[in-house]
């Protein structure tokens, strides 16, 4: 079984992606918490890229990064690839944007999820994006997910990404896309 490094230090993140590639014969593991990678890029792929090839050449084993947001069309494309850092927490960075749309009419917004896979010597061997369309409600809606999931209104489901159940949100999310796109490249790779 091969060891792939999940490029990230966050155990959540590691026990999602365990979720999405369950079905491959993979061994997943955390990054080693001495290396911290500066997310430079300017988009979401580049990114995910960056953390990806960093962490696999630092431990010459195959690496996996993602990197995620929540794009409003509006705001210009923000939160975009600062994202987790528009604010000090949740409700925080909810409420900016809450703030920064106020009464604009046009709240169409997506989210994206860059994902790449890194070979040991630092070069990209996959990649892909998943976008979800939505849009951004005037508050928030469900109790359920995390960060800017209960303003998420995804149309073609009629509810939040916080009224979805686990199931749902996996299968219609950004993620869930991004690696619906990438599993049929996945199970041809050969990483052993």
């Amino acid at each position: 079984m091969t060891t792939v490094i999940v490029a990230t230090g966050n155990p959540g993140k590691l026990a999602e992606l365990k979720d999405y590639l369950q079905v491959l014969d993979w061994t997943l593991a955390l990054k080693p918490a001495d290396i911290e990678v500066e997310e430079t890029g300017k988009t979401f792929i580049e990114n995910a890229r960056l953390k990806a090839s960093e962490v696999a050449k630092l431990t010459g084993k195959w690496a996996i990064a993602d990197d995620s947001g929540l794009s409003v069309l509006a705001l210009g494309g923000a939160p975009g690839v600062y994202s987790a850092r528009y604010g000090d927490s949740d409700a925080d960075r909810i409420n900016r944007v809450l703030k920064e749309l106020g009464d604009e009419r046009d709240r169409r917004a997506e989210f994206v999820c860059a994902i790449a896979l890194s070979r040991p010597d630092g070069t990209i061997a996959l990649e892909t994006e998943g976008r979800c369309p939505g849009s951004i409600l005037t508050e928030g809606q469900g109790a359920g997910g995390f960060g800017y999931d209960p303003i998420f209104y995804v149309t073609t489901q009629g509810k939040t990404f916080a009224e979805m159940t686990h199931t749902e949100k996996e299968r219609y999310s950004h993620r869930g896309i991004a690696f619906d796109q990438l599993m049929p490249q996945l199970k041809a790779l050969d990483i052993g």
